[in-house]
């Protein structure tokens, strides 16, 4: 059965860093762009980053661009999002989201998602 699992999350300090896991069972993540969003309370989803599985482009959004990366590790069948230098406002739910080839985000809204994985940056 398709799955994603995204894990890593927790609480950590401004300025620290944390690399969430975004696991596939059931189908092959190389195949398919993984995209990583999140959500705040009262908040709209946000998309964060993309790795394409055409050509392995990436997107980022503009609020985490130079701070975060995103990587695939296809023997693992599984997608990382290295997040440094983390801010408050990065406090959310992070999900992760497979569909596709290519990063076009609203394209995400038909595609495998998994449970999310809270991000909590506090002092």
């Amino acid at each position: 059965q398709v799955q994603l699992v995204e894990s890593g999350g927790g609480l950590v300090q401004p300025g620290g860093s944390l690399r969430l896991s975004c696991v596939a069972s059931g189908f092959a993540l190389n195949y398919y762009a993984v995209g990583w969003f999140r959500q705040a309370p009262g908040k709209e989803r946000e998309g964060v980053s993309c790795i394409s599985s055409k050509d392995g482009s990436t997107y980022y959004a503009d609020s985490v661009k130079g701070r975060f990366t995103i990587s695939r590790a296809n023997a693992k069948n599984t997608v990382y999002l290295q997040m440094n230098s983390l801010k408050p406002e990065d406090t959310a739910v992070y999900f992760c989201a497979a569909h596709g080839s290519v990063c076009v985000m609203k394209n995400f809204d038909s595609g495998s998602w998994g449970q999310g994985t809270q991000v909590t940056v506090s002092s």
